[in-house]
Protein backbone atom coordinates (compact mmCIF):
# COMPACT_ATOMS: atom_id res chain seq x y z
CA UNK A 1 0.00 0.00 0.00
CA UNK A 2 1.94 2.95 -1.11
CA UNK A 3 0.29 5.54 1.28
CA UNK A 4 1.33 3.40 4.09
CA UNK A 5 4.47 4.81 5.11
CA UNK A 6 3.66 8.48 4.98
CA UNK A 7 0.82 7.37 7.86
CA UNK A 8 2.74 5.16 9.32
CA UNK A 9 5.12 8.27 9.93
CA UNK A 10 2.27 10.17 10.99
CA UNK A 11 0.87 7.69 13.82
CA UNK A 12 4.66 7.21 14.95
CA UNK A 13 5.47 11.04 15.42
CA UNK A 14 1.63 11.83 17.55
CA UNK A 15 2.47 9.00 19.14
CA UNK A 16 5.93 10.48 20.56
CA UNK A 17 4.09 13.45 20.77
CA UNK A 18 2.00 12.18 23.30
CA UNK A 19 4.10 9.90 25.18
CA UNK A 20 3.16 6.47 23.85
CA UNK A 21 -0.40 6.14 23.75
CA UNK A 22 -3.47 7.57 22.22
CA UNK A 23 -7.17 6.40 21.10
CA UNK A 24 -7.71 5.90 17.46
CA UNK A 25 -10.50 8.68 17.00
CA UNK A 26 -7.70 11.13 19.04
CA UNK A 27 -5.09 9.89 15.89
CA UNK A 28 -7.24 10.60 13.17
CA UNK A 29 -8.65 13.65 13.88
CA UNK A 30 -4.31 14.75 14.72
CA UNK A 31 -4.18 13.86 11.26
CA UNK A 32 -6.91 15.45 9.62
CA UNK A 33 -6.57 18.86 11.45
CA UNK A 34 -2.70 18.54 10.60
CA UNK A 35 -2.35 16.73 7.37
CA UNK A 36 -5.52 17.72 5.57
CA UNK A 37 -3.74 19.64 2.66
CA UNK A 38 -1.73 16.75 2.06
CA UNK A 39 -4.42 13.70 2.16
CA UNK A 40 -6.85 16.26 -0.17
CA UNK A 41 -3.76 15.99 -2.53
CA UNK A 42 -2.71 12.05 -2.69
CA UNK A 43 -5.88 10.94 -4.83
CA UNK A 44 -7.71 8.14 -3.95
CA UNK A 45 -5.99 8.24 -0.53
CA UNK A 46 -8.30 11.35 0.53
CA UNK A 47 -11.26 8.95 0.53
CA UNK A 48 -9.88 5.94 2.27
CA UNK A 49 -7.06 7.03 4.63
CA UNK A 50 -9.22 6.48 7.63
CA UNK A 51 -9.20 2.58 6.48
CA UNK A 52 -5.90 3.03 4.97
CA UNK A 53 -4.65 4.19 8.52
CA UNK A 54 -5.55 0.66 10.25
CA UNK A 55 -3.68 -0.79 7.67
CA UNK A 56 -0.77 1.22 8.99
CA UNK A 57 -1.36 0.46 12.47
CA UNK A 58 -1.44 -3.21 11.75
CA UNK A 59 2.17 -2.86 9.43
CA UNK A 60 3.46 -0.76 12.60
CA UNK A 61 2.55 -3.81 14.96
CA UNK A 62 4.48 -6.45 12.70
CA UNK A 63 7.17 -4.27 12.52
CA UNK A 64 7.06 -4.30 16.39
CA UNK A 65 6.08 -0.48 16.93
CA UNK A 66 3.18 -0.55 18.21
CA UNK A 67 1.70 -2.54 21.00
CA UNK A 68 -0.33 -5.36 19.98
CA UNK A 69 -3.96 -5.45 20.19
CA UNK A 70 -4.40 -7.70 22.92
CA UNK A 71 -2.29 -5.75 25.05
CA UNK A 72 -3.29 -2.38 24.64
CA UNK A 73 -7.22 -0.99 25.55
CA UNK A 74 -9.89 -1.43 23.17
CA UNK A 75 -9.47 1.69 20.91
CA UNK A 76 -5.86 2.37 21.98
CA UNK A 77 -3.10 2.64 19.87
CA UNK A 78 0.50 2.65 21.96
CA UNK A 79 3.84 2.64 20.95
CA UNK A 80 5.92 -0.24 22.23
CA UNK A 81 8.56 0.76 25.01
CA UNK A 82 12.28 0.97 23.18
Amino acid sequence: MSSAPILKEWIVEYLEKKGKGAPIVEICKHVWNNHEEELRNMGDLFYTWQYDIRWAATELRKEGKLKDESISPRGIWELIDL
